[in-house]
Order: C-alpha cells, then sequence, then structure tokens
C-alpha cells in the first residue's frame, strides 16, 4: 500500500460524491420550476443511497471481478473475502471499491434530468438500480475491467482510452437518458425558464470542484498523472465556459449565466476521456470546440427533432463524452479503431438495455405521473413537501 496514493483518493472519493450530492441536486434543481424542485432533490439523494447498496451487493463483483472478458463474475459480491489489508495495484481494494461506487452513483444520477418534472418516482428508482446493474457494470467490466475492450481485448494491445469516463459514464448516460425522454414525451409546460439559475451555477461551481477528484483520481495514484489531468480538467472547463457564452452572445446578442455554466459541464464532459492522455494545449482545443459544439446538440435534439431531453443530458454529456473520446485518437493517444469501434458497441448494448428495462419497468410501475400531478408539482402531490411557500 502507498499512503500517498491511498490519502490522495479517499479525498477524491469524497468529490466525487460531492458532484451528485449536492453538486448535481442543485444544477438540476435550479432549473426545474420551483414545484418540482424537491422531487429533483429526492431522486439524486434516493439514487445515491439505492447505487451504494447495490453497488456492495452486485455493481463492484459484475465491473472488477475477475469472471472473464464480458463480466467480473459474483465472487465479489458484498465484498466477501475482502478485507483492509487487501490491495488493488497501491490502494486498499475497500477504497477502489468506494471510488469506483461514486462514479456507479453520479451515471444513474446524470440520467435524471432527462425526466424531470413528469416521471414517476417508482420508475427512478427500480429503473436506476437495474440499469446500473445490467448496463452500467458490464460497460465499467469491458472497458476498466479487463474485458474485451480493454488492452489485450478485441483491439489487441490498442485496446479503447476512456481515462475516466467519456464511455463508461457519459455515453452511456447519454443516450439513456436520450431514450427514456422520447419514451416519456414532453412535458405539459416546458418554456418555463429555470426557477433558480443561482441554484444551477452553484451547484456547476460544486460540479467543478468535484471533477478534479473525478478525472485526477482516475490516475489511482498521487502523481504527476494526476496533476496532469486535474490541470488539463480546469483548463477545458474554463475554454468551454467562454465559447459558449461567445457563441449565445454571437446567435443570442446576450450571453447568460445558465449558458456559461453549462458550458463549464460540456467542457468537463469532453475532457472526461482524454484527461489522461493530452496537455493543456489539447485541453484547450478539446474545450473551445465543446462549448459550440455542445450548444448546438441542444439546439438539434431540442428544436429540430423536437425530443424533451430536459435538462439537456445527451447534448451536454452524451455528446461532449463521444466527442472526447474521439478527440482521443485525433491526438494520437489511441487508434482510430478502438476508440469508434468500442463507441459503437456500447453504444449499441446501451440502447438495447436501456429500450428492454424501460418496457418492463413500467409495466411494474408507472412511467409518467398523471396530468394533475404534472400540473401541481412532483414536490407536493408525490413527497408532500414544497420548497417554497409560494412554488410556482
Amino acid at each position: 500500500m502507498n499512503g500517498a496514493d491511498t490519502a490522495w483518493i479517499i479525498v477524491a472519493t469524497a468529490l466525487v460524491l460531492f458532484m451528485t450530492l449536492p453538486g448535481l441536486a442543485l444544477f438540476y434543481g435550479g432549473l426545474v420550476r420551483a414545484r418540482n424542485v424537491l422531487s429533483v432533490f429526492m431522486h439524486c439523494y434516493a439514487i445515491a443511497c439505492l447505487m451504494s447498496v447495490l453497488w456492495l451487493a452486485f455493481g463492484y463483483t459484475i465491473a472488477f471481478g475477475d469472471g472473464g472478458a464480458y463480466w467480473g463474475g459474483l465472487e465479489k459480491m458484498f465484498l466477501l473475502g475482502v478485507g483492509s489489508d487487501d490491495l488493488s495495484d497501491t490502494l486498499p481494494e475497500v477504497l477502489f471499491f468506494a471510488f469506483q461506487m461514486t462514479f456507479a452513483i453520479i451515471t444513474p444520477a446524470l440520467i435524471v434530468g432527462a425526466y424531470v418534472e413528469r416521471v414517476g418516482f417508482g420508475f427512478v428508482l427500480l429503473f436506476s438500480g437495474l440499469w446500473m446493474i445490467l448496463c452500467y457494470a458490464p460497460v465499467v467490466h469491458w472497458v476498466w475491467g479487463g474485458g474485451f475492450l480493454a488492452d489485450g481485448g478485441i483491439f489487441g494491445d490498442t485496446g479503447v482510452r476512456d481515462f475516466a469516463g467519456g464511455i463508461v459514464v457519459h455515453e452511456t448516460a447519454g443516450l439513456a437518458a436520450l431514450i427514456i425522454a422520447v419514451f416519456l414525451g414532453p412535458r405539459k409546460k416546458d418554456t418555463t425558464p429555470p426557477h433558480n439559475p443561482g441554484y444551477v451555477m452553484i451547484g456547476a461551481a460544486m460540479l467543478w470542484v468535484g471533477w478534479f477528484g473525478f478525472n485526477g483520481g482516475s490516475q489511482l495514484a498521487a502523481d504527476g498523472g494526476a496533476a496532469m489531468a486535474l490541470t488539463v480538467t480546469h483548463i477545458s472547463a474554463a475554454t468551454a465556459s467562454l465559447t459558449w457564452a461567445l457563441w449565445e452572445k454571437v446567435k443570442f446578442g446576450k450571453a447568460s449565466l445558465v449558458g456559461m455554466v453549462t458550458g463549464t459541464i460540456a467542457g468537463l464532459a469532453s475532457i472526461t476521456p482524454a484527461s489522461g492522455f493530452v496537455g493543456p494545449i489539447e485541453a484547450l482545443i478539446i474545450g473551445a470546440i465543446a462549448g459550440i459544439l455542445c450548444q448546438e446538440a441542444v439546439n438539434v435534439i431540442r428544436n429540430m427533432l423536437k425530443i424533451d431531453d430536459t435538462l439537456d443530458v445527451f447534448a451536454v454529456h452524451g455528446v461532449g463524452g463521444i466527442f472526447g473520446t474521439i478527440m482521443i485518437a485525433v491526438f494520437g493517444a489511441g487508434s482510430f479503431a478502438a476508440q469508434l469501434g468500442s463507441l459503437a458497441i456500447v453504444g449499441v448494448f446501451t440502447v438495447v438495455v436501456t429500450v428492454v428495462l424501460v418496457f418492463v419497468v413500467k409495466a411494474i410501475t408507472p412511467l409518467r405521473v398523471d396530468a394533475e400531478t404534472e400540473d401541481s408539482g412532483l414536490d407536493i402531490i408525490v413527497h408532500g413537501e414544497r420548497a417554497y411557500d409560494h412554488a410556482s
């Protein structure tokens, strides 16, 4: 065990949990109407709790067990046989488990943005749990757990390069979000502006800080690689924030706070897969493009395809993660065959599993709340609480 590595990953684990609670909850919560903000908080909090238990029971062993090329098996269910002295490289394995658990929390939590203001709470819990076990955990094994997409797999020694989750986290969550949005259909009222842009900015800032643990921690060591990953993460986020705001100013005559901080998230998502393979100049380029690319993706999904992916999960996370994954090959740090092939394989798998799960889960518990609940707001009808005295 390396003490410095262990100390850093303990901090990184806390930072990644901080991304979901409270970062993502505030970012998403500020974007919805006042009558639905608590439901968003509830979704994020409940997912964090449920994924933690399921990761212990099934997720970790499927993702990082030694079962083979396609899944890890069940030998490490409930961390059976794993003690505090067992190591994963230079880290206690229980710490590696905890660090990866925070990734298993935020990935299904990202999907929340697609279905806010109209989804059934039972559907959120049942779908998220099954999706993490049946979609997310296998993909983790394929890419990070020594599976068939990693080094020595179907792409040989040029296995897929995904440092912190462009494919594993952002592509899977983005595609799942898009599919659920299609099944749900649009909100009855989708033109209301964010009820609290201040929450959005605070949440985005927390995500930005937490992302240092997300990307820097993925080095799994306290070394120069972690320092570079942290640095390029920051550069991409800052640059994408500026280009998003500039592009808004060019198109609409005004640069908005919500737009600028959405650009931050686009830059963070885009650098995530590449953060262990590029330097500051490449990060500057990735961020500069991401701020415009993801903004245009929002326009395509929302206005051209008329899909109510409410908080633009696919346009920002999905497109950003896919773009960053491809840029690894553009900058010569990976092969195009491995990057594009893995994106395609994981994309098809995610779509199929997500569609099947939507059909199965909505047969058990309603996908969408009734019209009265949607009008009155999920907070008071579903959870019996209001965020404010006069929620609009």
